[in-house]
């Protein structure tokens, strides 16, 4: 599986740190701010085995979530996608569509732990190590 991290956050920000916090951790990450680009890079034959994970805000003026989600699902069936949210009890909203969703704030640490283990590189690093 790719380490390669899709980043989708309407906040530059945000977006930012989070990329930085991942990198930090070793993992490659492409960052877009518009879920219409973050598709067009999933249907994109040459690149969308590149990405091993996908993590979403939910709230986003272009498309939310959940419609960003079940778009994702239609191209990209089994990508694990991780979804960050200001508000508890989103989950109801990606009922089916296979997601992970976690609320804002969410501590660097566990951002790294929760990417490692979705990424299979957990079990690597600690045999390296």
């Amino acid at each position: 599986m790719s380490s390669t991290i899709l980043l989708l956050d309407d906040d530059p920000v945000q977006a930012a740190t989070r990329k930085a916090i991942l990198a930090s951790a070793g993992n490659a990450v492409v960052v877009t701010r518009d879920p219409k680009e973050a598709l067009a890079l999933l249907e994109n034959p040459e690149r969308r085995d590149q990405f091993g994970f996908v993590i979403t805000d939910h709230f986003m003026p272009a498309m939310h979530g959940p419609r960003f989600v079940s778009e994702l699902r239609k191209i990209h069936p089994t990508v694990p996608v991780l979804v960050l949210s200001g508000m508890p009890g989103v989950e109801e909203e990606y009922k089916g569509l296979n997601v992970l969703c976690r609320v804002k704030p969410f501590a660097p640490t566990d951002l790294i732990q929760l990417t490692r283990s979705i990424l299979g590189t957990e079990e690597r690093l600690s045999r390296t190590a």
